[in-house]
């Protein structure tokens, strides 16, 4: 006799709490619903036990396949995530794949919550931009079979397929564009998280500067600060504590146009005055008044990397649990703002 499928009204019973409970944490509501972490676990740590499949997803289970895949990214409103989601969103499609996507704020509870509820989901695969903490759950994630594919950045000690660029050789090469057009007092400003990508940028930058004698000068911003909006103070204060600043270096794009509302800010002819590099395009770096020099990423070839990697794991074909770890190279995009008046 076939096995009857595990019911939430059976975990309820199982565990002596009320099916709403069941439900509420199945779903990924149990933060929103004050249930304890304790709870939470407690009744994920069954339902994995017992093979629970919510049943929306049967037809799913009798194929294996959703067809679905997550695209979790830092967050899906920056203008670097939202074109790479774009281009993934068309490649996946013609593969028979449709794409789901959200935003874990580089927090890594959302990170967790998120995870969990779409693997609950029984989505075929993750493409993830993982926030700094989540090392274990991605790994819990390849221990189960589960296809991941990791994004922008990397955990050293992990195997697992990513795709990344080399930060550091294009943090590198800007700051050395900028040295070879006469700047010298260049400042670098960055975040403060220990993640991979924001790692090799700051070393590119220590590395070109100190090869050409010159002397650093770091800004690094907690996120949870830039999160509150209050980047811009950073930047001010930095400006502030080092006038004799030619020449300044963002390492995101976000950073950048904080940079540049506070340049305007303090005195609109420093947006003249000063070299200016964002690292990642934005289309509006092309209409400043001067157009900003930027590192770009190569989207297209990104994506389809992503989707050459997945598809292996997808299919389980032979050779697949080998990870592979594609680095590629950016273009840096030189405009007006990174050469010397």
């Amino acid at each position: 006799m076939k096995k009857k499928p595990v019911s939430i009204k059976h975990i309820a019973s199982e565990l002596n709490i009320s099916v709403t409970t069941v439900s509420f944490v199945l779903n990924g509501k149990a933060k929103e619903k004050h249930i304890s972490k304790e709870l939470t676990k407690k009744v994920l740590d069954y339902a994995k036990l017992m093979n629970y499949r919510p049943n929306q997803v049967a037809q799913s289970l009798r194929t294996g396949k959703s067809k679905l895949l997550v695209f979790m990214v830092e967050d899906i409103s920056n203008s670097f995530f939202s074109k790479l989601a774009r281009i993934f969103e068309d490649i996946a499609y013609d593969k028979g794949y449709k794409v789901i996507f959200c935003s874990n704020e580089n927090n890594d509870e959302k990170s967790n919550e998120l995870i969990t509820l779409f693997n609950f989901r029984q989505v075929d695969g993750f493409i993830i931009v993982p926030s700094p903490g989540i090392k274990d759950t991605i790994e819990e994630l390849l221990k189960d079979g589960v296809p991941v594919v990791l994004l922008d950045r990397f955990f050293e000690e992990l195997d697992c397929c990513s795709v990344v660029i080399d930060n550091a050789q294009a943090s590198f090469d800007a700051t050395q564009h900028l040295i070879d057009n006469k700047f010298k007092n260049i400042g670098f400003i960055t975040t403060a998280v220990n993640q991979s990508q924001m790692g090799g940028r700051l070393s590119g930058y220590e590395d070109a500067v100190k090869t050409n004698g010159l002397k650093p000068h770091t800004l690094q911003i907690p996120f949870n600060e830039i999160i509150k909006g209050r980047g811009k103070a950073y930047i001010h204060n930095f400006l502030n504590n080092h006038p004799e600043l030619d020449a300044l270096f963002f390492a995101t794009n976000y950073l950048a146009q904080s940079g540049l509302e506070v340049l305007k800010e303090k005195d609109s002819k420093l947006i003249r005055d000063l070299g200016i590099i964002a690292f990642d395009d934005n289309d509006m770096f092309k209409i400043y008044d001067p157009a900003i020099t930027s590192v770009s990423q190569p989207l297209v070839e990104i994506s389809i990397k992503l989707m050459e990697l997945m598809l292996p794991l997808l299919k389980k074909k032979e050779g697949s649990e080998i990870p592979q770890k594609v680095v590629l190279k950016t273009e840096l995009l030189i405009r007006e703002s990174s050469i010397m008046k």
